[in-house]
């Protein structure tokens, strides 16, 4: 059973978070965000692979920036059965102006923007701010997750090796 969180904190300022999160051994909920060209993404889309979703609250913030840049070195690591998500609010422009700037090539940004469905489907919006939560969920190849993590501070980073273990793991 996985503990619900109902706040995090942004710079030591408790935020509540609204949505349903799920619990590991649930279902993926589906989801509907923006890819970069503009046209509609669902987490339904992918089949059989392995999945690294990360929530971030913007990829022009330092802390992001080194999260998504660690992903994407490691997800070469992880071969073609994984594919890392990263979810921010940013626009579609501004992930791939960030994506062009850091090279990055081997995750893949979307934009809950528009809807904040991915933010309210797994409990990770806050509302407040209208940003997401630091959070990574990792997915099996049947839609089941196997690890979640909300961070409790919104400035600091996740547990990268326990998400890249669950990632490995669920490979099995």
């Amino acid at each position: 059973m996985t503990e619900t969180k109902k706040s995090i904190t942004v710079k030591g300022n408790p935020m509540a978070l609204s949505g349903t999160q799920p619990s590991i051994g649930d279902t993926a909920p589906d989801f509907e965000v923006v890819k970069n060209d503009m046209s509609p993404f669902r987490l339904s889309e992918i089949k059989g692979k392995v999945l690294v979703i990360c929530s971030v609250g913007s990829l022009d913030t330092s802390t992001c920036d080194t999260e998504v840049r660690k992903f994407n070195e490691q997800a070469t690591s992880l071969g073609d059965d994984v594919a890392v998500l990263v979810i921010s609010m940013d626009l579609p422009f501004a992930q791939t102006r960030w994506c062009g700037a850091a090279g990055v090539k081997n995750v893949q940004t979307l934009s809950d923007h528009k809807k904040a469905d991915f933010g309210n489907a797994y409990g990770v919006l806050i509302k407040d701010l209208r940003l997401l939560a630091r959070a990574v969920f990792v997915v099996d190849k049947t839609g089941v997750i196997r690890y979640i993590e909300i961070v409790d501070e919104l400035s600091n980073e996740p547990d990268y090796e326990a998400a890249l273990k669950a990632a490995k793991e669920a490979l099995k």
